[in-house]
Order: C-alpha cells, then sequence, then structure tokens
C-alpha cells in the first residue's frame, strides 16, 4: 500500500534503564477508549470530539488534540493543537 511500517533489523536490540514507554504505532484510537469512558464523545471515525478553539472534550477537564482528534495529521498541526490546549487547560486549572 505504499504505507511505512515497523520492521524488525537485526542485531538492533538493547536495555534502556527507563520508568515508563509509550508505544504509538498507527494513528487510529484505541477501541478500549470508547468503551471504557462513555462520557466522551467520538466521530464517526473513532476519533475524539473537541471544542476546536480550546481543544476541551466533552468530559470536563479532559482534553484532547493530535492524531486522537484528527486521525493521521502532521506534527505541526499536533503543535498547535497542543497550545490551544494548553492555554485552555492553564484557565481551567485557574479557574477551578
Amino acid at each position: 500500500s505504499g504505507r511505512r511500517k515497523p520492521v524488525p533489523i537485526k542485531d538492533s536490540n538493547y536495555i534502556l534503564d527507563i520508568d515508563m514507554a509509550v508505544i504509538a504505532i498507527g494513528n487510529g484510537s484505541n477501541p478500549i477508549i470508547q468503551q471504557t469512558t462513555p462520557e466522551l464523545q467520538f466521530s464517526k471515525w473513532g476519533n475524539i470530539l473537541v471544542n476546536e478553539e480550546t481543544m476541551a472534550t466533552s468530559k470536563k477537564g479532559v482534553f484532547a488534540g493530535g492524531d486522537i482528534v484528527t486521525g493521521g495529521a502532521t506534527v505541526i498541526l499536533a503543535m498547535g493543537a497542543g497550545r490551544k490546549a494548553a492555554k485552555a487547560i492553564n484557565e481551567y486549572l485557574t479557574l477551578n
């Protein structure tokens, strides 16, 4: 299909001393989120619906941006969503 996919690289295994790893392969939402968080509204494609100005979701105090909202898109769009969300989160925390 021309899409990139992870491929094994011989002798590339190594150990990292870390507290947590977040694996993000692909750009679709995890269906478990819809099943376990009924307060969140989703599009017909499974993306989280947000207020475009604040990135606030339908669940109070929860904000979202990036591929979980737009589907596969650019890093620039995700960064812009992060900036909007950061401003709105700061306002939310200041007022609450």
